[in-house]
């Protein structure tokens, strides 16, 4: 009985671990650029500035990105402005 409930409980994980990978990735629109600039902004710890510094230069090349239509680039530069803030 022991070994089915502990079977279950590793599928279950298994198969949750794709839908919260998924949605970790931001999407690349106008209400999350504005979300993540409001972060950025509230960082306003000096020993964070290193971090804030470096999600706005993603943030820029998300931007940028965006403007291009490069969507999968947008994602991934607003990925990593989201790691440099320390949010992943």
């Amino acid at each position: 009985m022991l070994k089915h409930t502990a079977a279950a409980i590793v599928v279950a994980a298994a198969s949750a671990l794709p839908v919260l990978a998924q949605d970790t990735m931001m999407k690349c629109d106008e209400a999350s650029m504005m979300k993540m600039q409001s972060d950025m902004d509230a960082m306003t710890d000096p020993a964070m500035k290193e971090k804030k510094e470096m999600a706005s230069k993603e943030m820029m090349m998300a931007k940028d990105s965006m403007m291009a239509n490069k969507m999968d680039d947008c994602k991934m530069h607003m990925d990593n402005a989201m790691k440099s803030m320390g949010k992943m």
